[in-house]
């Protein structure tokens, strides 16, 4: 059943095909693990049809999608019916809605007799994932249910039995019959590393670690979920014979971890609805701080004798609610796919989007990152696509919606020359992914290197950003980065909106440019796969551009940290006659050329890697990292593996602290911190 575009004026009418359109995608969503719409585009139907049904109540059915749990039961996995009906939960899809939702808590309290200041609330993270039963008797695992249509599920034993996270045997006292609810989820480094797979695979990327993980628990094969790294965690009770009195939601958590089940740690107790507030707004903030993604908050009261005197609807309980974070994932017109270049040539395909609010800002632009990747996803101007803003990361484009692509659509084609307008070829070299322009004098690349140049990560010249960068280039002050050094300040000030201070303030920012490091040097000079981390690698291993530029392919490559790919294309680069003319008269200009002094303290910490989270007292962030590197050791952004030690400050950041207790890596304060700088020695 196609989705419709657009829907009549007509109540009626209007009712029905609202329907038609959710069930179309409960069926795509709960049968088939495969949506075609994103969460917030189909919160929004059934917002949509609620208000009419309420508007019309002639029009309310009984069958109607809002008054439904979840969706139909698949055929491929045996019906299991539930003892305790898995309800679901009514969203707050802002602030407002949220507070309006303690507004009614509060007064249906007050009618209950209750004091709303004496009840205490549970606030949770509402992880996105797919909500699971899990059955023990006599502490033994005997059965896993998905939620189904809140009555009956599927029987997914076998497939969940291959989880790590889900307890085989339980621990300690466990009654005859206990029923844990939870979250299957797929963690994010997961999803990550499944992507790598299959993009090395040339296989079509998977679109968000929920569809993934769906897709992963219904497969026939029970080894093959077994073997895509899926999670757990347990956040409610269902049906128990045998077990302790329990008065709170809390303990219940409680006596659920007592047994051996995972529960979310971030979960919390608090004694007013302005402290749920403020909850929802910390992990508003902080959602990518998580090794796993979240779509909201799960707020619940904690006494279960005052949830049982509130009840529940037909479809879900008074006494919680959902509060959804902004959407990540929507749906939009696809107006055109163009072409960008790089400040290395390369060829980046974009996506022109109808302006749509995703990820907490309007996105009307999205990288489709390559040719592949275009031809794999198979977006066509002319698409509904969905559009995917995960906190700062760059929009993508997730993949279209099929059945709502013009018929006469037909494939897009990777052009085989620059968008620069002078005929120049794009050429893709055997074994990359990305295509680029060859043309030096390019003048998308010349825009960009300069711009890049500037940049607050290479030579961090204030004053000069693109904007600027693209107005000296049309009025031909600017030709090469060398320029920036001898730029015309005297026709500056000739122009609108300069004036004394402004071009005082960019003369200085371009002579601070001067004192850089050799490092930030290198990365601005759009060396092809020398990043920022390269650059500094290079500066400190040859130890001036002089010797960088007398070194051989081995002598660059023999550097730690520098390969076989980024030493040809050091050499390649310092090889050409243009780009040593320029080197010439950036020397010329006085541009530093010399890297960093070889440290003369004990290097305590060769060959490990420490990552610092929070803030410390006695240094700061550029201090922890130079203090690390100076001692022979490694500062990364992320925790792995190889990850030595991990330096918790003040508000340090959750997922790493997370990530650190998975792999079993030393937590240290900062006292030990100082410690492991001078001696390498890590707490017993």
């Amino acid at each position: 059943m196609p989705l419709p575009d657009d829907l009549p004026d007509d109540p009626a009418e209007r009712t029905a095909a609202l329907r038609a359109q959710i069930l179309h995608a409960n069926e795509a969503y709960y049968l088939h693990d495969a949506p075609e719409i994103p969460d917030a585009d189909y919160d929004a139907l059934v917002r949509e049809l609620q208000r009419l049904e309420e508007l019309h109540p002639d029009l309310a059915s009984p069958d109607s999608p809002t008054q439904r749990v979840g969706g139909a039961v698949a055929t491929l996995f045996a019906p299991v019916e539930h003892r305790v009906p898995m309800m679901s939960l009514d969203n707050a899809m802002d602030a407002g809605e949220l507070h309006e939702w303690g507004a009614r808590t509060a007064k249906r309290l007050g009618d209950l007799g209750l004091d709303p200041a004496a009840v205490r609330y549970v606030c949770e993270l509402k992880i996105d994932g797919l909500a699971m039963s899990l059955r023990y008797e006599d502490g033994r695992f005997v059965q896993a249910a998905t939620r189904g249509d809140g009555r009956y599920g599927e029987d997914v034993t076998a497939n969940v039995a291959g989880i790590d996270d889900v307890p085989k045997q339980l621990v300690g006292d466990a009654p005859a019959v206990v029923e844990a609810r939870g979250e299957i989820y797929l963690p994010i480094a997961t999803f990550d590393a499944l992507n790598e797979a299959q993009e090395a695979a040339g296989e079509k990327r998977y679109a968000n670690p929920r569809n993934t993980a769906a897709g992963s628990l219904r497969q026939k094969d029970p080894a093959v979920t077994a073997s895509r790294g899926l999670a757990f965690w347990c956040y409610q009770l269902g049906e128990v014979v045998g077990g302790p009195a329990l008065d709170s939601h809390s303990e219940a958590l409680g006596w659920l971890a007592s047994l051996g089940f995972p529960t979310n740690p971030n979960a919390a107790v608090v004694t007013s609805l302005d402290e749920v507030y403020a909850y929802c707004s910390h992990w508003l903030e902080h959602r990518h701080d998580l090794p796993y993604e979240i779509d909201g908050i799960v707020v619940k009261v904690d006494a279960l004798s005052v949830q049982a005197a509130l009840g529940a609807t037909a479809k879900a309980p008074r006494w919680a609610i959902a509060y959804k974070l902004p959407p990540e994932e929507r749906t939009t017109l696809l107006r055109e796919i163009q072409v960008s270049i790089g400040r290395t040539g390369k060829a980046t395909p974009f996506a022109v989007l109808e302006p749509v609010f995703v990820g907490g800002s309007t996105v009307g632009l999205a990288t489709l990152h390559n040719e592949d990747q275009v031809r794999l996803k198979d977006v066509r101007p002319g698409d509904t696509v969905i559009v995917r803003k995960a906190g700062d990361v760059i929009p993508e484009v997730v993949g279209p919606v099929p059945d709502r692509r013009p018929p006469d659509s037909v494939p897009w084609q990777f052009p085989s020359v620059c968008s620069c307008g002078l005929d120049q070829p794009l050429v893709r070299v055997e074994g990359e992914a990305q295509h680029r322009c060859v043309y030096a004098a390019c003048p998308q690349q010349r825009w960009a290197r300069i711009s890049h140049f500037c940049s607050r990560g290479a030579m961090d010249i204030e004053g000069l950003g693109e904007r600027q960068v693209q107005l000296f280039l049309d009025l031909g002050l600017l030709t090469d980065v060398a320029d920036i050094y001898s730029l015309d300040f005297d026709r500056i000030l000739e122009l609108p909106g300069y004036g004394e201070t402004s071009v005082a303030n960019l003369r200085n920012a371009i002579e601070a440019s001067k004192s850089r490091p050799l490092g930030k040097l290198l990365f601005g000079l759009n060396i092809v796969h020398l990043g920022a981390a390269g650059g500094e690698v290079l500066a400190a291993g040859l130890g001036s551009l002089d010797a960088i530029e007398s070194a051989t392919v081995d002598d660059i490559a023999a550097v730690e940290g520098i390969g076989p790919v980024i030493a040809t294309s050091v050499r390649a680069w310092f090889d050409d006659p243009a780009n040593q003319e320029l080197v010439a008269r950036l020397r010329a200009a006085g541009v530093n050329t010399v890297g960093p002094e070889r440290s003369t303290l004990p290097q305590t910490l060769t060959g490990r890697s420490v990552v610092v989270t929070g803030g410390l007292e006695g240094f700061t962030r550029e201090e922890v990292e130079a203090a690390i590197k100076a001692r022979g050791g490694k500062s990364p952004g992320s925790v792995s593996k190889r990850t030595t030690a991990v330096v918790v400050g003040a508000e340090p950041g959750a997922s790493k602290l997370t990530k650190a207790t998975e792999l079993g890596i030393p937590v240290l304060d900062e006292a030990q911190f100082v410690t492991l700088l001078e001696t390498g020695d890590l707490p017993s």
